[in-house]
């Protein structure tokens, strides 16, 4: 049986100064945060967090088959989702020191030597070579005792570095999904103006038809007629715009999802068919495991931390255990036999005394850019409340001025009717009728970009909030 290893007294007496001298890690001194109780702004009541399909809450299939299609082989999410894959291999690299290196290896020699002869008695000869086998088979092992937590601290960081890509890829995730939907509401959104724009023209050519009737039959001046097929034409030229916006809308819609623009098909579907959700936005504290950006800057803040305790310990000595063991012998068969054992067993300490500043200054490194990551996590945790107040804001207003919209197209439609009814009449002129005309065509205009706007609002909500996401279900894919 081998022999236990037993340290030079020198050693031992390094090994107890330092580990009474390097125990101490640093503090968790996290930043701490002042989490308001409530919204400033007024949100929804009696209602609950997003799940994490919110988009259904729009009650539109082709949109839950755009998201679906996007989240599936949009680049950007295939991109983070390498960035696991990178960031759980270099955690695997980083745990390697914790574990014991092993190498093997195994030769074998044939010698022959050369033809001798030996005179024997009477004046015979003879002739003589030796042939010879040699086998061997070894293993060696090394092992760095972690003393001082080195070896673990760059694995706990490498692990808060994976645990930060998988937030990362969620927060783009999110950031995608929230981007399909608003898209896809823009191009309806310049679908219907398209359509009022073409009604609009239709209805500025009817007007045109009665002028000149009313031309003919001596009613009506050249200047009416100019006036009116200057309304006429400037419905024209407000189409062309429109399209041109649609179609770069379906663009953007076709590179979310990974496709060609041209492989893009998208059924007619009037904004007013979609729904408006409410949603509650919950207490301001629960937004802290609810945004995966805020989850993203913690892990970094975690691993910036650990980086430090491995920048410390990096300050005392280090302990490698080396041994080998194996077999040796002039005959394969018994090459395995205890009598062929062969090992040996050796300890060394490595002290850095003079490294030029090499170690303090990488410990000084270490801690600046763990404070760093703390502002830059306090900075995240306050834009996310920020994101939170400005979407219930604009839920509201939205909301609001949607409303307001209504009441405006419902008058501006009395008013344009009544008006082509008493010139026809001749009881007003023309003059009031374009003005009646301006005022519906642009009230309808603004009226479908204010749904447009109250629906985006409601995406814009659904992200600030972290769109159903929960901190509980990355921690466990990632333990899994």
């Amino acid at each position: 049986m081998p022999r236990p290893i037993r340290f030079p007294r020198a050693l031992a007496a390094v090994v107890a100064v330092t580990i009474l001298a390097g125990c101490a890690g640093p503090e968790d001194d996290k930043p701490g945060l002042d989490i308001p109780g409530g919204w400033k702004a007024e949100g929804p009541a009696g209602t609950s967090w997003p799940d994490t399909t919110w988009w259904r809450a729009f009650g539109s299939p082709q949109l839950d088959r755009l998201i679906q299609t996007a989240q599936r082989n949009n680049q950007d999410i295939g991109a983070a989702a390498a960035r696991v894959l990178q960031a759980d291999a270099q955690a695997r690299i980083a745990g390697a020191p914790l574990l014991p290196s092993v190498g093997a290896d195994g030769n074998a020699s044939h010698s022959v030597s050369p033809e001798r002869r030996i005179s024997g008695f009477g004046g015979t000869s003879t002739s003589s070579r030796t042939i010879s086998d040699q086998f061997s088979a070894e293993l060696s092992a090394s092992y760095e005792i972690d003393l001082w937590g080195r070896n673990r601290s760059a694995l706990q960081s490498a692990q808060a570095s994976a645990l930060a890509s998988r937030y990362d890829r969620d927060t783009v995730a999110l950031t995608v999904t929230a981007s399909t939907a608003t898209t896809y509401m823009q191009i309806l959104e310049f679908q219907d103006r398209l359509a009022i724009a073409k009604d609009n023209l239709a209805n500025a050519q009817q007007v045109l038809n009665i002028v000149l009737a009313q031309e003919q039959a001596g009613a009506a001046s050249a200047l009416n007629v100019a006036q009116q097929r200057t309304v006429v034409a400037q419905q024209k030229a407000a189409i062309p715009p429109l399209e041109q916006q649609r179609q770069q809308s379906e663009t953007a819609l076709a590179l979310l999802l990974g496709e060609p623009p041209e492989r893009l098909s998208l059924g007619r579907q009037p904004l007013d068919e979609l729904d408006v959700p409410t949603i509650g936005a919950g207490l301001p504290s629960s937004l802290l495991d609810r945004r995966p950006d805020i989850q993203n800057a913690d892990a970094l803040l975690a691993a910036a931390r650990f980086n430090v305790k491995e920048a410390k310990a990096a300050l005392f000595p280090s302990i490698q255990l080396t041994g080998s063991g194996g077999f040796q012998s002039a005959a394969l068969g018994t090459l395995f036999n205890s009598a062929n054992t062969l090992y040996s067993l050796a300890a060394g300490l490595t002290q850095p005394i003079f490294e030029g500043g090499a170690l303090r200054g990488q410990v000084q490194l270490s801690e600046a850019q763990y404070q760093e990551l703390g502002q830059t996590y306090v900075k995240t945790v306050l834009a996310a409340f920020g994101d939170v107040e400005n979407a219930l804001i604009a839920v509201r207003q939205t909301t609001l001025a949607y409303q307001a919209q209504q009441e405006v197209v419902a008058q501006a439609r009395e008013a344009f009717r009544l008006s082509e009814a008493q010139y026809t009449a001749g009881a007003v002129d023309l003059l009031t009728v374009l003005n009646a005309q301006q005022s519906y065509f642009s009230a309808r205009d603004q009226l479908v970009q204010a749904k447009s706007n109250r629906l985006q609002a409601a995406v814009a909500l659904y992200k600030a909030l972290g769109g159903g996401w929960t901190a509980g279900s990355v921690k466990a894919a990632a333990g899994s």
